[in-house]
């Protein structure tokens, strides 16, 4: 693996003066934005939104694939249980929000915009390519995202992989709907449980995992350096991994926010959008795409405007990210090696494909739909697990850590 390249930046002055002018930039644009109309506005939060999302991953090290395997590997259960709280979080959040819109969950009704997808062992198949492919490329699309302000050599094949995927999931979506996805149900769990039975069973659930992956850690100590007052306030804020409770609560309370005042949280609808559009401009595209914009998840459309709510919040991702990593002196960029490149591109393919089929990603599906109370976030949740598993020791014997 080749060295981190030396910028020879002539003091630590630099990139912190870079990572205060794209706050600067990230500010000015949400302001600029909030002050035209309505239209203009969601765009205006949605960049603020994505921007502290980008913080909150890059501090954290919020990354499905990563805190799998430090547990798996290092049975160090931190960055799992930050996922776990942000779900249970979130779960209480929407039941909030969901609760005041929808008093009385009527069979016939679903909450307006929320991630419920439908559920079928296409979803299945999808989330587990989605596993597969998060596992080979090394991160999920959220923490390639993220990855891309810390320099990661590997985050932009993989999201060029991502693009080629959904590209080709658009060319398969037409025969899956028809064979499965239009009789398969959309299920709603405050349908059959109610909000306090839905609300009680999920937090069950991730209590149970909880309790799995502590006993999997074996006793490890699970605090953070942070957390014990063995580092100063601005290092613990600014350098340190930030402890795995202030990741999951921020997690968590974004999400719900973020769904209170524009929509669920979703990172991977803008870059669909741009496959879609540039399919359909060299005329492979399907002249129709039976039943996809009639269900909820990370939608994606014909690009008609520079500008969308999605665009921006990635934009805000990975704007916040860069920054972040730049005062914390975790910008490190390397020349991408053969392995990089193939793992990228591979393993992005294979996600890509999972998130157009499954209608989004570990955000969009498993994150926002388990918060929606959708049991197509949980099977999604069970089958990119599984691979995530399978994925593991090819990405071992591929890309050697």
């Amino acid at each position: 693996m080749p060295p981190p390249l030396h910028l020879a930046l002539p003091s630590r002055l630099l990139p912190i003066s870079v990572a205060l002018l794209i706050a600067a930039l990230l500010v000015g644009g949400t302001l600029a934005l909030s002050a035209g109309d309505a239209a203009s506005r969601a765009l205006g939060l949605s960049l603020a939104l994505g921007a502290v999302f980008g913080v909150i991953l890059q501090r954290g090290r919020f990354c499905f694939v990563c805190n799998t395997r430090d547990l798996i590997d290092q049975r160090d259960p931190r960055g799992v249980l930050a996922i776990l709280l942000a779900l249970a979080v979130g779960v209480a959040g929407y039941t909030l929000v969901v609760g005041a819109w929808l008093p009385v969950p009527q069979p016939e009704r679903l909450p307006p915009d929320a991630h419920i997808g439908p559920v079928s062992w296409v979803l299945a198949l999808a989330a587990f390519a989605f596993g597969l492919g998060m596992a080979i490329s090394g991160s999920c699309i959220s923490a390639h995202l993220y990855r891309l302000g810390e320099g990661s050599p590997t985050s932009p094949f993989a999201l060029l992989g991502t693009w080629l995927g959904f590209g080709l999931g658009f060319l398969t979506w037409n025969t899956l709907y028809l064979a499965v996805i239009a009789e398969a149900p959309v299920i709603w769990l405050p349908h059959h449980l109610g909000y306090a039975g839905t609300l009680a069973a999920s937090l069950a659930g991730l209590a149970l995992l909880a309790a799995a992956a502590l006993a999997w850690a074996g006793g490890r100590a699970t605090h953070d350096a942070a957390a014990t007052g063995s580092t100063s306030l601005a290092r613990a804020i600014l350098v340190a991994r930030w402890p795995a409770a202030v990741t999951g609560l921020a997690i968590g309370a974004l999400s719900a926010a973020s769904y209170l005042r524009v929509g669920p949280l979703g990172v991977t609808a803008e870059i669909g959008s741009l496959a879609r559009s540039a399919a359909s401009g060299w005329n492979i595209l399907p002249d129709t795409l039976h039943g996809l914009d009639g269900f909820r998840g990370c939608a994606t459309v014909l690009k008609e405007t520079l500008l969308s709510e999605n665009g921006l919040f990635v934009t805000g991702l990975v704007g916040a990210s860069l920054a972040s990593a730049l005062l914390a002196g975790q910008f490190a960029p390397r020349r991408p090696t053969v392995r990089d490149v193939l793992a990228g591109l591979s393993g992005g393919v294979l996600m890509g494909w999972g998130a157009m089929t499954a209608l989004g990603c570990t955000v969009g599906v498993l994150l926002s739909g388990i918060h929606a109370g959708a049991l197509s976030g949980w099977v999604f949740l069970v089958a990119s697990f599984f691979g995530l598993l399978a994925g593991l020791p090819l990405r071992r014997r591929w890309v050697p850590v």
